[in-house]
């Protein structure tokens, strides 16, 4: 137990420069106390002590602003940045050296029972705002971009952007030559219309050359 925790504060000082000492990351990282009571509440969850396990997990989101259900199923080395508003559902699966930033959901797609959340593999890094819904992996190595959706499975050592998520980059390359931008809604509906103002133009341009054309044909 005490070398897994160990590892979880290595894990803050690998990932977060603004770490200092040991002291400080054991009393004042909220990632790391939800990890710590997840941890407890997962144990009392194996066991079918369900209520107590909640009770644990929620006075945990409390403290913390983090909510980890009891039975999702966390690996080695996760470390939570600026947790407020983290959500992580019960069937989820983390694997070892993940990290998250604050704002993330991985949770389900519907009401359907079984397996309904994410399983995120080894060394994936889950930006701010990010919502990853639904059973299906995320693969090694891979990078979901901030405030991306996520609705399908990620192949290994990928970066994903957008609403719905898209992979723009597949094992250091790009798909295409416009993948390091992020798909912007706003700008494609003002590209539409923009289009559709320069049609309307050249149909009134004509329909204005031909009443002088017939302007001209009356008054001869």
């Amino acid at each position: 137990m005490f070398k897994r925790m160990r590892s979880d504060i290595q894990a803050v000082f690998d990932n977060d420069p603004a770490a200092r000492s040991w002291f400080e990351i054991i009393f004042t990282y909220s990632g790391l106390h939800a990890i710590w009571s997840h941890r407890l509440a997962h144990a009392f969850y194996r066991r079918r002590w369900f209520t107590i396990a909640r009770i644990i997990s929620q006075t945990s989101r409390f403290f913390t602003g983090i909510e980890i259900h009891p039975g999702a199923r966390i690996g080695n080395r996760l470390f939570i940045d600026h947790g407020m508003g983290v959500v992580i559902g019960e069937t989820c699966e983390i694997g070892d050296d993940v990290v998250i930033y604050q704002g993330v959901t991985l949770g389900g797609s519907g009401k359907e029972k079984g397996k309904r959340h994410p399983t995120i593999g080894n060394n994936v890094v889950i930006g701010s705002g990010a919502k990853i819904l639904g059973s299906f992996k995320i693969g090694d190595q891979s990078n979901i971009g901030a405030n991306s959706v996520v609705l399908k499975e990620v192949p290994p050592e990928s970066t994903v952007v957008g609403i719905p998520g898209k992979v723009v980059r597949l094992r250091g390359k790009p798909l295409d030559r416009l993948s390091h931008q992020l798909p912007d809604p706003v700008v494609d509906s003002m590209k539409a219309l923009q289009s559709q103002i320069e049609e309307l133009q050249s149909e009134i341009a004509d329909l204005k050359g031909q009443l002088r054309r017939q302007e001209h044909v009356t008054s001869e």
